[in-house]
């Protein structure tokens, strides 16, 4: 069992946890993952590591409540323990070389961004974060964004907080102005990062992005999280368990892992409904 030491709202949707996993916090390096079961019926699900405290042993985790087992894992609170956590898994995102990065979040994908940003600061690089949410009300980790960003520019798409728009937008208008990337880092909606990609096309500068597909054992055997890239004029299949998460942008079909990732919505909908009513009626 792992014990949860600290938990934090961030939105109305978006929770941050502190597992105590002693051998995970050691080990784990920033772009991997972890995979969690709350209880021993549960279904497994990835998270990325949003952070680490080796000297106490923990693991920070950052999830929006989406589905069943996001929704049980939001009733959980200090001192309460989960079945599973088990990591790191995937492969950590490269930084090697890498002098001046721009970081682009949207939404919930700020979570995995915000390591990789305060990772960079912390190795010298030249960083210029990009982050975008529907909302004010939405906006998550501004302050560590700010300690770990050379420049911070925060969009929203109704203009309630910072610019109003798309972050695509500042990221044009940097490219344009001259900007000379060593690579872009993006994560965020799958619709998102595609946009991202061609943004940054024309320019020819290098785009990272980080997939987080449908995945299940998280050792490449079930082939749930199987994405096809577009290498040298074939189409390669690879899984993001093991090969990834980060991949190259310019690579990634992201029309078919759009596809691919909306097969199941219904279900997750519904079944988050019914979890939502059991809890309802454990309150009453």
């Amino acid at each position: 069992m792992y014990k949860i030491v600290r938990r934090k709202v961030l939105n109305p949707t978006v929770i941050q946890l502190e597992i105590e996993a002693p051998l995970v916090a050691k080990k784990a390096l920033p772009g991997q993952f972890i995979i969690l079961r709350v209880d021993a019926d549960g279904e497994r699900i990835p998270l990325t590591v949003a952070g680490t405290n080796a000297d106490e042993g923990t693991v920070k985790i950052i999830f929006q409540v989406v589905g069943t087992t996001t929704e049980k894992l939001k009733h959980k609170m200090e001192g309460e323990c989960i079945a599973d956590f088990v990591g790191p898994l995937g492969r950590p995102t490269e930084m090697e070389g890498i002098k001046k990065v721009c970081i682009v979040g949207g939404g919930v994908g700020c979570a995995i961004s915000m390591p990789l940003a305060q990772a960079f600061h912390k190795a010298g690089a030249n960083v210029t974060s990009i982050i975008g949410f529907r909302n004010k009300d939405l906006v998550i980790l501004e302050e560590e964004f700010r300690e770990a960003s050379d420049k911070l520019i925060i969009m929203s798409d109704d203009g309630s907080y910072g610019r109003k728009g798309v972050v695509t937008e500042p990221l044009k208008e940097l490219l344009e102005a001259g900007e000379k990337f060593d690579t872009i880092i993006t994560i965020g909606p799958v619709i998102m990062m595609k946009f991202v990609v061609e943004t940054a096309r024309p320019f020819g500068t290098p785009v990272v992005v980080s997939m987080n597909p449908i995945m299940i054992d998280g050792t490449g055997m079930c082939g749930g999280c199987r994405l096809t890239l577009n290498q040298d004029g074939k189409r390669v299949t690879k899984f993001a368990c093991v090969d990834g998460p980060d991949f190259n942008g310019y690579e990634v079909d992201f029309d078919e892992a759009m596809a691919r990732g909306g097969m199941y919505r219904s279900f997750e909908r519904s079944s988050h409904e019914e979890t939502c009513n059991l809890f309802k009626m454990e309150v009453k």
